[in-house]
Order: C-alpha cells, then structure tokens, then sequence
C-alpha cells in the first residue's frame, strides 16, 4: 500500500501540466513510451468531469493511453487522485478548456479517439452558439485523428443530436460506422447511468475520419 508521500507524488504524475500552453504537444510528452508500451494509443475525454467513464475505460484497455480534459481544477484534480489510488498509470487528466486544447494543444494527427459523451446541450435557442459541435470543432478534431481515427458521441438530448449529427456529415471529414455494443468495452458515463434509470433515450454515433 502506499505511504502519503507516495501517492501524492503517484497523484501529481497523473494530473498533467504542459510544458508550455501556447504551442502543439508532442503526442510523447503526454505519456512517454515505455518498453512495455512503445506506441500505445491515445485517446481523449472531453469534458471528463469527475472521471468516473475515463477511469473505467483506462481499467478495461491497459493497452491504451487516456487524457481526461477538464475546465474545472477539482474535478482534474479527482480524476488525477482515483487514478492513482486505483494504480492506472495510462490515464491523467487535465485542467482545461476543451475548445482550447482541441484546436492548440493536442498534438496533430497523434490521437486515436475522441470522446464526446453528453457534452451540454444548451438547450435554449438563444444559447445554442454555445454547443460544443461546431464546424470549426469539427475541423479541429479532424486535424487530432490519426489515419483511421475515431470520434464517438453520445447524449440524450434528441435536438442536439440532430443538429450534431449535420454538423460532424456537412463537415465532409468523417464517415459514420456502425456502433454495435459489442464492438468493444465501453463503460456507461454518470449521466448515461442516471438518464437510462429515468427512462430517456441514449443516441449515440461513432465516426471514422475520412481518408485525405
């Protein structure tokens, strides 16, 4: 078990601070290769919130390597301590704003997947500018994905799905995939947990970025 001192060393590990917030990562800054893991995938939780989706995710794919972001510094900071209680060296979480990361941080064409699960549906017309799935989103994300990479949405706003969905196919970069449950893990978030137990309707989409 794990003295104070250690965890609190293990937990700082895990909640990640660029080296500089105004230039593009290298996808090896975030987590370093190891000999065990060279060339794992990366992939991206937007808006991860306390964590609890991202952590289960990192349990079920040790293979793979997770980035919370996260515009709150408690809940990174939550994040950064369950991971290092529950001893999950590939997945940190960071303090940040999502758009922000998207568009000047993350390092290009070195992420795998992005997630995107029930993000704010701002669902009063007059905010609806402040949905997430823009155009400009789009293309940023598009930009993050390696050759075959995936962008996975989920929410149980049926609007904003709708209006998503156009967005990401008007975009022309992305072509939508089949979402089977048993493609692969995919743990329930808090909000999907608690929305099925009020019997709403999850929609969900998977894409796959299109070839150049």
């Amino acid at each position: 078990m794990l003295t104070v001192e250690e965890l609190t060393r293990v937990r700082a590990a895990r909640l990640y601070e660029p080296p500089d917030y105004f230039r593009t990562l290298r996808k090896d800054e975030i987590f370093a290769p190891t000999p065990d893991r060279p060339a794992a995938p990366l992939e991206i939780d937007v808006g991860c919130g306390d964590g609890g989706f991202l952590l289960e995710l990192a349990a079920v794919h040790p293979d793979r390597n997770f980035l919370g972001l996260e515009k709150l510094l408690g809940r990174a900071r939550k994040v950064a301590r369950q991971a290092a209680r529950r001893g999950l060296t590939n997945v940190m979480g960071m303090q940040v704003d999502s758009p922000y990361a998207l568009r000047h941080l993350l390092p290009v064409g070195g992420v795998s997947r992005v997630h995107l699960l029930f993000p704010d549906p701002w669902p009063k017309a007059k905010h609806a500018k402040n949905r997430l799935v823009q155009p400009d989103v789009c293309a940023d994300i598009a930009r993050l994905l390696e050759p075959g990479g995936e962008w996975l949405f989920k929410t149980d706003h049926p609007e904003y799905f709708a209006e998503a969905i156009a967005v990401i196919r008007a975009s022309n970069r992305f072509d939508e995939i089949p979402w089977p449950d048993e493609a692969f893990p995919y743990p329930q978030t808090d909000f999907e947990s608690l929305w099925l137990t009020e019997g709403k309707m999850i929609q969900r989409a998977r894409f796959v970025l299109r070839d150049r």
